[in-house]
């Protein structure tokens, strides 16, 4: 096992090699986000990660509502990454909860086979190494990851035991010289 935290734009501009000298070894930062955004931070955080050793990976923030929207998405996510030239040690997580609660105003039906298709389609569709990020919730009730044959990203704050992956995301508070992240455990 070893650790490692997941950032975006929302953590600042970061002080990577804090990072790796509260013995951090690896970090998944959010490339983009819907059909067209991208994370502003992505090729910095991307850039200073790397220059400190840290294996880097991405995640996607999904906005789609169905499977034409999935590949949209797939295709800006592959088109973020592959703009900043660099190559990912780990894989690329698609992120299909509902954080803002942007799927429910917009009526979506939160049917577990659509929402499994949705996940597919973009997995599908990325041509890199990519697996699913939510909670256990959303594990349990509206993805169905073991048909989907990817790594996971479980994040479970306080306990894995649920649901063991590719890597679990245990807190949103881990404090590195006064910053909050959110830690993970890659397995």
């Amino acid at each position: 096992m070893i650790q490692g935290v997941d950032v975006s734009v929302h953590n600042g501009a970061v002080d990577w090699q804090a990072v790796k000298d509260a013995g951090i070894q690896f970090t998944m930062i959010r490339s983009s986000y819907g059909k067209n955004s991208k994370d502003s931070m992505f090729a910095q955080n991307v850039a200073g990660a790397k220059a400190v050793g840290l294996q880097v990976g991405a995640y996607h923030y999904s906005y789609a509502l169905n499977k034409d929207d999935a590949i949209q998405e797939a295709i800006n996510c592959r088109s973020v990454i592959d703009s900043t030239g660099q190559l990912l040690e780990l894989p690329v997580f698609f992120d299909m909860e509902d954080a803002d609660g942007y799927k429910q105003r917009n009526g979506f039906a939160f049917d577990p086979t659509e929402i499994t298709a949705i996940c597919k389609t973009f997995l599908d569709n990325i041509g890199l190494d990519c697996g699913v990020y939510a909670s256990c919730f959303w594990f349990c009730n509206y993805i169905d990851w073991r048909s989907l044959g990817c790594a996971i990203w479980n994040a479970q704050w306080g306990s894995a035991d649920d649901l063991q992956g590719f890597m679990w995301q245990y807190t949103d508070s881990l404090d590195i010289k006064g910053n909050s992240f959110d830690g993970n455990i890659k397995y």
